[in-house]
């Protein structure tokens, strides 16, 4: 039970650090969540202050899930086995996202947890973080559009947790990941439909402001 809340309450913790909210008050003197669609992360950070300001708080928000679940590995790894361990990892980066999208200091209004869940995907095994990018990307620049990137993500990541063979309860994690995300973008998916999304193009073409 000890470690259960520890995996909790360190994820959450971790999660909790919003680098979009940080680096806008830090170097741009704004709050990100009054820009673009008021979301504390990357994608928005993209959108509103360009790509180099996007890049930077995703490397960010991807380093926070790795660092957290380092540390439950080195706090449990002698004593689970790897199964166990795996599940700890899962729990540990949910609570990582669910730390981002709901930060108890910013009155629990943060991101969509897409590039801490790329963390996620890392911490589970290099090949499949590197894959997940790669098919964020692709989608991404063939659509024009980081929303649907980020759900071709998260089918990654509930399909290639079931390649795996991981648990149940890993399993479930993943897809309700998956749903957390998709019902998070779901304003998005709107705006795309009605056109009034902001694409990656646009965001790429952005000067720094």
């Amino acid at each position: 039970m000890n470690r259960i809340f520890i995996t909790i309450f360190l994820g959450y913790i971790f999660g909790c650090f919003q680098s979009s909210y940080f680096l806008g008050k830090i170097f741009k003197k704004i709050d990100i969540r009054t820009l673009g669609n008021g979301n504390a992360g990357a994608s928005n950070a993209t959108v509103s202050f360009g790509w180099k300001f996007g890049v930077s708080v995703a490397i960010l928000d991807i380093l926070k899930t790795i660092i957290s679940t380092i540390i439950i590995r080195i706090l449990f790894q002698n004593s689970l086995s790897e199964g166990n361990l795996i599940f700890l990892i899962y729990l540990n980066g949910l609570f990582v996202i669910l730390g981002h999208n709901y930060p108890f200091y910013l009155n629990f209004k943060g991101g969509k947890g897409t590039a801490s869940l790329v963390g996620l995907l890392f911490a589970i095994n290099i090949k499949f973080g590197l894959l997940g990018i790669l098919t964020m990307l692709i989608i991404t620049i063939v659509t024009d559009y980081i929303p649907l990137g980020t759900i071709g993500l998260v089918i990654l990541f509930v399909l290639g947790t079931i390649y795996f063979k991981f648990n149940i309860y890993c399993i479930f994690i993943s897809i309700f990941v998956a749903i957390l995300s998709v019902y998070k973008h779901i304003p998005n998916i709107k705006n795309i439909i009605s056109h009034q999304e902001n694409g990656l193009r646009k965001a790429l073409n952005k000067k720094e402001k």
